[in-house]
C-alpha cells in the first residue's frame, strides 16, 4: 500500500513540474497581439425578436476589454458595464443572465476563444496589468486597422 500512494505522490509531482515547465516557456519573447474580431455577444442573442442587435454595441465594446485583458479588476469592470448597457436597453434579466455568464465563463484560464485577454497569444495570461510595451502593441495594431 506504501509504494502505490508513493508512485501516486511521485506522478502527481511529475505532472506539478510539467505544467510549470510548459507555463514557464510560454511567457518569453515580444507579446504578440491577434486582430480585434468580435462576433457580437458570443453564445448569446445580439438583441431581441424585435429589435435583433439591441445590445450588440455593448457586446463589441466588451469583447474589445476582453480583447486586451488586464487586471481583475478591469474584467469586473467590463461585465458591470455590459451588463449596465443591456438594462440601460429597459433588459434588466437579459442583463442578469448575461453578467452570470460573463462571470462564469470569461475566466482567463480557460481555454475558450472568448476568455478574458483572448488577443494574446500567450495562455493562459491570467490577470496582469498591461504593460506600457503591451499598450504599444494594441495601439500599433489598431493603426494597422484604420
Amino acid at each position: 500500500m506504501e509504494r502505490q500512494r508513493s508512485g501516486i505522490c511521485a506522478g502527481a509531482w511529475l505532472l506539478l513540474v510539467v505544467c510549470f515547465l510548459v507555463v514557464g516557456c510560454q511567457s518569453g519573447g515580444p507579446a504578440r497581439l491577434r486582430a480585434f474580431e468580435s462576433d457580437g455577444c458570443s453564445m448569446f442573442p445580439d438583441g431581441t425578436q424585435k429589435e435583433p442587435v439591441l445590445w450588440r454595441d455593448d457586446c463589441v465594446k466588451h469583447d474589445f476589454a476582453y480583447w486586451k485583458g488586464g487586471t481583475c479588476r478591469e474584467r469586473r469592470e467590463a461585465d458591470q458595464r455590459l451588463r449596465d448597457g443591456i438594462r440601460s436597453k429597459g433588459k434588466p434579466m437579459v442583463a442578469q443572465i448575461v453578467y452570470l455568464g460573463v462571470r462564469v465563463g470569461g475566466h482567463p484560464w480557460l481555454p475558450t476563444p472568448w476568455r478574458w485577454g483572448f488577443g494574446w497569444t500567450e495562455f493562459p495570461r491570467g490577470y496582469r496589468s498591461v504593460s506600457d510595451d503591451e499598450i504599444r502593441v494594441i495601439e500599433a495594431l489598431l493603426d494597422q486597422e484604420k
